[in-house]
């Protein structure tokens, strides 16, 4: 297994995107933190379920303290933080609509989330990656950027922000033996957004040269490998995995 040993910690692992995520590093090997402001304990119980090992961890991403809690609690369990998996975000609580009708407040949160919340997760598990000269943070970014998606500015931009702040960290943190790197999605629905929204899947479907739904499933290889040691020269990258819907 190719994550044997590791402990990784995955934001927003207690439901969608980031419990797939989670289960998908446990069948690999690795000890999973499911960290999320939700009850992750669904996350752990199918991990357990199927042989393996994970602790679940009450954060609040956009609280500085309540990460470094989260990193104090993974490393008090065990013994040392391998890898970070930021995937934490809002986007389907966010409102759609142009620009000049997304308010103030909204923007904030979507910042706040989205790219505050990996920076106090960074800063977090740093000091114990820099301890053991090792370690693999994950940013989970989306196409959007590449397309310019109409309706959510407040998304793109704050996805657009992880692609600059994963290749200034990465650059800081090399000399550590920390390597920091992005993986961008197209559209991956939600259960919510099947039975809401099913002209968008459809829409993304027809755009992709691989014209099938994307799920979650699809990104599990590709996080699997960064975090892995196959990956181990490759930092400050944004790997698109979206059926070449674009190609930047």
């Amino acid at each position: 297994m190719r994550l044997e040993g590791r402990v990784v910690i995955v934001t927003g692992a207690g439901r969608n995107l980031g419990r797939v995520y989670a289960k998908g590093l446990a069948r690999e090997g690795a000890k999973v933190a499911a960290a999320d402001i939700i009850d992750a304990s669904g996350t752990v119980e199918e991990i357990e379920a199927a042989g393996g090992e994970a602790m679940a961890v009450s954060v609040d991403v956009t609280d500085e303290e309540a990460t470094w809690g989260m990193a104090k609690s993974v490393h008090d369990r065990f013994g040392r933080i391998d890898g970070l998996v930021n995937n934490a975000a809002l986007y389907q609580d966010l409102s759609l609509g142009p620009f000049f009708e997304i308010t103030g407040e909204e923007w904030d949160r979507a910042m706040a989330v989205n790219l505050k919340g990996v920076f106090f997760c960074c800063k977090a598990v740093f000091p114990y990656m820099k301890d053991q000269e090792f370690g693999r943070i994950l940013n989970i970014a989306s196409n959007t950027v590449y397309k310019g998606t109409v309706g959510l500015i407040h998304y793109v931009t704050s996805k657009a922000g992880i692609l600059g702040f994963t290749r200034s960290l990465a650059r800081e943190c090399g000399g550590y033996g920390i390597n920091v790197n992005t993986v961008a999605p197209d559209y991956i629905p939600h259960e919510r957004d099947n039975r809401e929204r099913p002209e968008l899947d459809e829409m993304n479907q027809k755009m992709r040269i691989i014209q099938r739904r994307e799920g979650p499933e699809d990104m599990v290889g590709t996080i699997v490998f960064l975090l892995s040691s196959d990956a181990d020269f490759i930092t400050g990258q944004t790997l698109v995995v979206n059926g070449g819907a674009v190609m930047p």
